[in-house]
């Protein structure tokens, strides 16, 4: 007697020889999102240049530049990798004898493939083109928050031999020496002004380096501005108190706009990693919805006919 087989055994040894990886649907699926998603970046870049100013006080803040760059990277996401997914699961050819479990698990990795072929697409081809765009306004959104006071801090800094009129340590150590009567100012002698400015320059210079102007070095900068201005000793050091108070305000200052950039940075990137999480399950998700769509309005057609 000779043994049967059954039609289960035979399915089960049996090995479908086509992939079930669909390269075309998935493909097509990236482009139309990395497309889209270029498009909906310089939207949004035009849109964000709109919040900033570089008149102080009148435009966003940093902090919310950055928040809101973010979250119109989560919109982006959401709209085109559901374009890019959908496309994906209703472009592939249907798979015929599959459980409708596989079906649905093929589907969301055509999805899921998709959106990772966008995303590599958008930061390989177009990530320049992109970081273009959107540097620019983040640059002037920080110029417009933290400019005055960096520039305030380093000319502090600054190689006060090499300074100009227009030049922040310049104008720091002129201030030094105005006279206490104006018309004494043609009589100085320019010489000795020269060593004066020379000296204080130095340091000025010493002590940003050193992060403080140690109490001998603020002490012949009061003696030096009296000799040279006519001032009182009492009057030279609050005038050179007052110059320090500045630095120290300009340092503060340049920390605190450093402190919000950090911190838009960190909401930048945190959003931004949030977006892409977003980006794969939509895909992934639109993905399923469309190859299902596809499969049901195939059957519609075939019993209607």
């Amino acid at each position: 007697m000779q043994p049967t087989v059954s039609a289960i055994d035979l399915s089960a040894s049996e090995e479908s020889s086509a992939t079930a990886v669909s390269w075309g649907p998935i493909i097509a699926g990236a482009f139309a999102a990395s497309t889209l998603t270029f498009i909906l970046m310089l939207l949004g870049s035009g849109l964000g240049l709109t919040m900033v100013s570089p008149w102080s006080g009148s435009g966003a803040s940093i902090t919310t530049f950055a928040a809101s760059t973010a979250i119109w990277l989560v919109v982006v996401q959401w709209l085109s990798s559901g374009v890019g997914g959908y496309l994906a699961g209703r472009l592939r050819t249907k798979w015929v004898g599959i459980h409708t479990d596989e079906v649905y698990f093929r589907d969301t990795a055509h999805g899921f493939l998709a959106w990772a072929l966008a995303t590599l697409l958008v930061v390989g081809v177009l990530g320049s083109a992109l970081s273009a765009v959107l540097g620019s306004g983040v640059q002037a959104v920080s110029t417009a928050a933290s400019g005055a006071a960096m520039g305030a801090s380093a000319g502090a800094a600054g190689n006060a031999g090499n300074a100009s009129a227009n030049n922040a340590t310049s104008y720091l150590v002129d201030s030094l020496f105005r006279p206490a009567d104006p018309s004494k100012l043609a009589a100085a002698t320019p010489d000795g002004d020269a060593a004066a400015v020379g000296q204080a320059s130095r340091i000025l210079i010493a002590s940003a380096a050193a992060g403080e102007i140690s109490a001998d070095d603020k002490t012949y900068l009061a003696q030096l501005v009296a000799a040279r201005t006519g001032l009182s000793e009492a009057d030279a050091k609050a005038r050179v108190d007052a110059m320090v108070a500045k630095v120290e305000d300009a340092k503060v200052k340049a920390k605190q706009a450093a402190d919000s950039a950090r911190k838009a940075s960190a909401t930048f990137a945190l959003l931004g990693a949030l977006s892409l999480v977003i980006g794969a399950f939509i895909a992934s998700a639109a993905a399923a919805l469309g190859g299902r769509q596809r499969d049901e309005e195939e059957a519609v057609f075939l019993t209607s006919r």
